[in-house]
């Protein structure tokens, strides 16, 4: 389907590798036209990130850092390009210790998470804002279930985000018609989900509850993203699309029960 995306300006952050779901995005916005501009976290990152998209302008910006995101909108000010849509596709979490009970969280990693996988969001768009078009969508990656407690204390930061994104669409509802929403994606196999200790079992547990029996791919969601970053998805606004294949509305599958009951 043609989205509309020639000659239209997107930033993309959270490009990691080919497995990403924000290289899907950037990949498959390219390919219709469309002029990107990426951000990176490093000197590292930006290196792999160039081999990966080198038509793409991307600038290095630490999101921990408040300077580098106002630095980095004023660059993209200096363009004079209007920047058509957003896409925030970060996330972070510190499991070097694996998942603790959640009352052991630490207040200093609950607050870097909260910081890079949800505040950021708040902060880049803050610092595009000058150079959003009229009806600029901004689009962010969330979770399917953020009471998913197995994903350790990033299910709150991600209910989090999931706020955040009706309180910033109202935000800039007042001086513009740029939308907000998100997609709220079940379990994926990407790098970044990899990192997740326990991850594997989650998704096969997955694979067995999607009502099609075969696990979500990551361009399905770079899909739905590609559509809410268009102009045919005008009218939503301040929403979380769930995309998990049907997995929340069959926990109860029969064969799944069956399974657990008979180990029992």
């Amino acid at each position: 389907m043609d989205f509309g995306f020639k000659n239209k300006n997107f930033v993309i952050s959270g490009v990691a590798n080919r497995k990403s779901v924000a290289y899907f995005v950037a990949k498959s916005l390219s390919e219709s036209g469309a002029n990107l501009i990426l951000t990176v976290q490093s000197e590292d990152h930006l290196t792999k990130v160039q081999k990966l998209l080198p038509e793409a302008l991307t600038y290095i910006v630490d999101v921990e850092n408040s300077d580098d995101i106002s630095n980095f909108g004023k660059e993209i000010s200096k363009l004079d390009r209007k920047i058509d849509g957003f896409l925030h596709s970060i996330a972070f979490a510190n499991y070097s210790e694996g998942i603790k009970p959640f009352h052991e969280t630490k207040l200093e990693d609950y607050l870097q998470a909260t910081n890079i996988s949800s505040f950021s969001l708040v902060a880049l768009s803050n610092a595009l804002r000058p150079s959003f078009s009229e009806d600029a969508s901004i689009v962010t990656v969330s979770i399917s279930d953020t009471r998913a407690t197995s994903y350790g204390y990033m299910g709150p930061i991600k209910a989090s985000l999931d706020a955040t994104v009706a309180y910033l669409a109202k935000s800039l509802s007042a001086e513009s018609r740029v939308r907000c929403n998100a997609v709220c994606a079940g379990p994926l196999k990407t790098s970044a989900s990899a990192g997740i200790p326990g991850y594997i079992n989650n998704y096969l547990f997955a694979q067995s509850l999607t009502l099609r029996k075969e696990n979500l791919k990551t361009a399905e969601v770079a899909n739905t993203i590609s559509f809410l970053l268009s102009s045919l998805s005008s009218g939503i606004n301040a929403t979380g699309i769930k995309v998990d294949a049907g997995m929340s509305c069959n926990h109860f599958d029969a064969d799944v029960v069956n399974t657990v009951a008979n180990n029992l």
